[in-house]
C-alpha cells in the first residue's frame, strides 16, 4: 500500500469514528427545556417576553430554554383549557396568560389552576410586597389561594376617528350610551366577544355600570349599529382609524398604539368617566402543569421590575426595554411610575384615577359563559333581524307617536330573563345540552321580538291608513249627504214657488 493510499485510509476511517460518534454526542447535549403557554395576546407581547425572558434565565441559570406558544382569543382559551380537563387529567399547558380576571375566576372555580403560594417562594414574596392587593375594588391577585396573578392593567373604553366624526356631525363620545344613537347606525365597530375577551370586558362594564335591563337596553342599541363582529378585538381600532367606523369599543393599549400611529389629531381615545374600570390581565400555572418549576420562573420574571418595564418603555431606545414592538401598557406596580417618568410612553397612572364604578368580579366571572351566549343569540346570530329591526324605527323616528315609538324601543331591547334568573343558569352552564336548549331558546325569541317591532310599526301605518281612509270614506259620505239636502232643499223651494 503506498503512502497516498495510506493517507487517504487514515482520513476515511477518522471520519467514519467521527460521524458513528456524533448521534451519541447530539444525545449526549442536554436538551432545552421547554414552557407552553396558553394566551390571548398579540404577537409583540409573545416575542418581546419570549426573547427577554429567555435571555434573563440564560444569564441566570446558563441554560436556554424554549417557549411554545397557543395564541386564540379569550374565550376560546377558556373554552379550549375547560375542554381538556373535562378529558383528562394530565396538564397540556403550563400557563394561560392574559384575558383580564374573569376568565380566572371562572376556571379556578372549577378547579383547573394551580396554586403558587408566597409562603413557599421568598422571591415571589418579595415582588407582591411592591404590588397592592386591590385598584377600584378589583383584586390584583388572588391573596387568598394565589392561583392567579395580575400582570399589567387594561382601560377599556371608545376609540374614535375625528374627520369621521366632522364629516358625518357625530359628537364625541364621552359615555357608552353615545354609541347608541341613531345617526351612528352603521358606524359602530365591536369585536365578537363570544372569542374577545377585552370586548366581553366592555360589555360587562355596561351590564354593571348601568344595571342589567337598562345595560342590556343600551347593548342591543350598540348592536343595532354595529357593522359587523370580528373575532379578533385589535381589528376594532384598526377599523376605525383607516375611517370605516366612527366608534369602536376598545382596550386601552390597542387604541394607544392606534393615535401613535396615525396621529392623536385623527383617532382620539375615552373610557367614560365613572362607567368603566381599570382591570388587571393576569396570569396563571395551570393544574397539572408538564414544566411546573419553569412556570414558577417565568410567573415571577414577568411580575419583577425586569419584566414590568416592557410594558412602559419604547421599542429600541433602551435596553432594559422591548425591542421591536413597542406594548403600551400599564404596570402593576406604582413605584414604576415615578422610576420611569421620563422614559415611559404609558399616558396614565391608574393608581391616580378615579372611577365610581364599583365592579364586581367575582360576578363576572361566574356568568362569564352565559352573557357571551345571550349576547351571541340577541345580537350577532340574530344581526340582520336586530338592525331590520332598529332601521324600522330610526326610519320611522319622526312619524310615530312617543307612545308607539317608546313602545317599540321596549320591544326591540328586552331580554329573555332577568339577572337574577341568569346567574342561576349560570350554575347549570356546564351542561352542554342545557346550554345549547337555551341559545336556542333565545335565539327564537330574538326573532320573535325584532318581528313583533317591524309589524308593530307596520300595523300602527296600517291603522293609521284604515282610519284615514275611513275619515275620508265618512268626509264623502257627508259632503254626498250635503249635496243631497242642498239638491233637495232647491228642488222643494222650485216646487213651492210653483
Amino acid at each position: 500500500m503506498d503512502e497516498k493510499m495510506r493517507k487517504t485510509l487514515v482520513i476515511f476511517l477518522i471520519t467514519a469514528l467521527m460521524i458513528s460518534l456524533l448521534p451519541n454526542v447530539i444525545k449526549a447535549s442536554p436538551e432545552a427545556k421547554q414552557l407552553v403557554i396558553i394566551t390571548p395576546h398579540w404577537e409583540g407581547i409573545r416575542k418581546e417576553y419570549e426573547a427577554a425572558f429567555k435571555a434573563w434565565y440564560k444569564q441566570k441559570y446558563g441554560e436556554d430554554i424554549e417557549i411554545v406558544w397557543e395564541s386564540m382569543g379569550t374565550s376560546d382559551v377558556v373554552a379550549t383549557i375547560e375542554d381538556w380537563y373535562s378529558k383528562h387529567e394530565e396538564g397540556r399547558w403550563d400557563i394561560m396568560w392574559g384575558g383580564g380576571v374573569d376568565p380566572f375566576l371562572k376556571l379556578k372555580s372549577e378547579g383547573y389552576l394551580a396554586p403558587f403560594n408566597p409562603a413557599d417562594d421568598s422571591e415571589l414574596k418579595a415582588i407582591l410586597d411592591k404590588i397592592p392587593k386591590e385598584i377600584g375594588g378589583i383584586p390584583m391577585y388572588d391573596d387568598k389561594d394565589y392561583m392567579w396573578f395580575g400582570t399589567a392593567l387594561s382601560g377599556f373604553g371608545i376609540i374614535y376617528n375625528k374627520p369621521v366624526l366632522q364629516s358625518l356631525g357625530l359628537p364625541e363620545p364621552k359615555t357608552w350610551e353615545d354609541l347608541t344613537i341613531r345617526d351612528a347606525f352603521g358606524w359602530v365597530s365591536s369585536a365578537d366577544p363570544r372569542h374577545s375577551g377585552s370586548t366581553h370586558m366592555c360589555y360587562e362594564i355596561i351590564l354593571q355600570a348601568y344595571g342589567w335591563e337598562k345595560g342590556w337596553e343600551i347593548i342591543t342599541l350598540i348592536g343595532g349599529n354595529a357593522k359587523e363582529f370580528p373575532e379578533h378585538s385589535s381589528t376594532v381600532p384598526r377599523t376605525v382609524a383607516a375611517g370605516d367606523a366612527a366608534y369602536g369599543l376598545a382596550i386601552d393599549f390597542y387604541a394607544w398604539a392606534q393615535i401613535a400611529k396615525v396621529g392623536a389629531e385623527n383617532v382620539g381615545y375615552v373610557m367614560p368617566e365613572g362607567l368603566t374600570v381599570v382591570n388587571p390581565d393576569s396570569i396563571a400555572i395551570l393544574k397539572n402543569a408538564p414544566h411546573e418549576d419553569l412556570a414558577r420562573i417565568f410567573v415571577k420574571f414577568v411580575l419583577s421590575e425586569d419584566g414590568q418595564k416592557l410594558w412602559m418603555l419604547p421599542a429600541g431606545k433602551y435596553p432594559d426595554g422591548p425591542k421591536e414592538y413597542t406594548l403600551g401598557r400599564m404596570s402593576v406596580i406604582p413605584e414604576l411610575y415615578q422610576k420611569l417618568a421620563d422614559r415611559t410612553i404609558v399616558p396614565v397612572n391608574p393608581f391616580e384615577m378615579k372611577s365610581v364604578l364599583k365592579y364586581d368580579s367575582t360576578k363576572g366571572g361566574k356568568r362569564w359563559s352565559l352573557v357571551n351566549d345571550l349576547f351571541g343569540a340577541l345580537i350577532i346570530d340574530t344581526h340582520d333581524d336586530l338592525v331590520k329591526a332598529w332601521k324600522k324605527i330610526i326610519d320611522n323616528w319622526d312619524k310615530l307617536p312617543e307612545d308607539i315609538r317608546n313602545k317599540a324601543l321596549a320591544e326591540l331591547t328586552k331580554v329573555p330573563v332577568s339577572e337574577d334568573e341568569a346567574l342561576q343558569l349560570a350554575d347549570k352552564w356546564g351542561d352542554q345540552e342545557f346550554r345549547n336548549q337555551k341559545i336556542s331558546e333565545w335565539r327564537n325569541f330574538a326573532v320573535q321580538k325584532y318581528s313583533n317591532v317591524v309589524s308593530m310599526i307596520d300595523q300602527y301605518f296600517e291603522e293609521q291608513a284604515r282610519l284615514q281612509q275611513q275619515q275620508q270614506l265618512m268626509m264623502i259620505a257627508v259632503a254626498v249627504i250635503a249635496i243631497i239636502v242642498v239638491v233637495a232643499a232647491v228642488f222643494y223651494m222650485r216646487k213651492k214657488k210653483a
